[in-house]
């Protein structure tokens, strides 16, 4: 491969257009790397010229940031130092107050074109630290959803059923996966491509969840199964002192 071929290929996958690549790389390259509160004030004004801030918005330094032009992000909205954002069609939505974290991936990875990829965050959620998202099948997130450390949300799924022809020559399959309101998903969790997990759900450190989890259930285990129904019958005392919620507002997490 030429050059400039390989050049047009490395565009192709970070912004839809070379003038739109261009653009978003002198932004971030004269406004990213500025540290403290001063970049973060000076970022809620430049970066409304590359991506959509729907309100104020606040981006740390050193947040990476591709197809920016697809990013909206809510009132109150965080993304945190060292967050990466792929964006590619058909974009990224990050709801009011919701936290993206240190290391976290949100990556959309649509090069198939698919009309269902995307994802869409709602509000006062958090994406904690190194989490990673893929979003070809369509990942949907409702609002008030938390995921601990290194979760994995993946919404593609690879075809292996000609053993005859590698995995790679046989496709994709991206069904997507659907998250409803005040979801916790615990430490190391994986949830795979096809999942709905229902309002209230809680999914256990490590747990991998290859089926739908029904409304106010908690799933452990490989591959995830219920242990318990969320039925306000307390079972034991609290293993510790049980402290107040901290606001989610926005005058506290910017």
């Amino acid at each position: 491969m030429s050059a400039i071929g390989a050049i047009r290929l490395y565009v192709s996958r970070q912004a839809s257009s070379f003038g739109h690549y261009f653009f978003e790389q002198v932004v971030t390259m004269l406004f990213g790397w500025i540290p403290t509160v001063v970049g973060i004030g000076i970022r809620a004004v430049a970066y409304r010229m590359i991506l959509t801030m729907r309100g104020t918005a606040a981006i740390d330094s050193g947040v990476r940031l591709r197809f920016a032009r697809n990013i909206s992000l809510g009132t109150g909205a965080y993304l945190d130092q060292g967050a990466y954002l792929h964006a590619c069609p058909h974009g990224i939505r990050i709801g009011d107050n919701s936290l993206v974290m240190y290391g976290a991936v949100l990556h959309v990875y649509n090069f198939r074109e698919l009309p269902q990829a995307g994802i869409r965050i709602g509000d006062d959620c958090l994406i904690g630290e190194y989490t990673v998202i893929r979003g070809q099948g369509g990942v949907t997130i409702g609002n008030r959803v938390y995921t601990s450390p290194f979760t994995q949300i993946i919404a593609v799924n690879h075809v292996f059923e000609d053993p005859r022809k590698s995995f790679v020559e046989q496709g994709i399959t991206a069904q997507g996966i659907v998250i409803e309101d005040d979801v916790w998903l615990g430490a190391g969790a994986v949830v795979t491509d096809g999942v709905r997990i229902g309002n209230g759900a809680v999914v256990a450190a490590g747990a991998v969840v290859t089926k739908d989890v029904p409304p106010h259930t908690v799933v452990a285990g490989v591959p995830a199964r219920a242990i318990k129904q969320i039925d306000g019958v307390q079972n034991g005392r609290p293993r510790g002192k049980i402290y107040p919620p901290v606001s989610t507002t926005k005058e506290a997490v910017i």
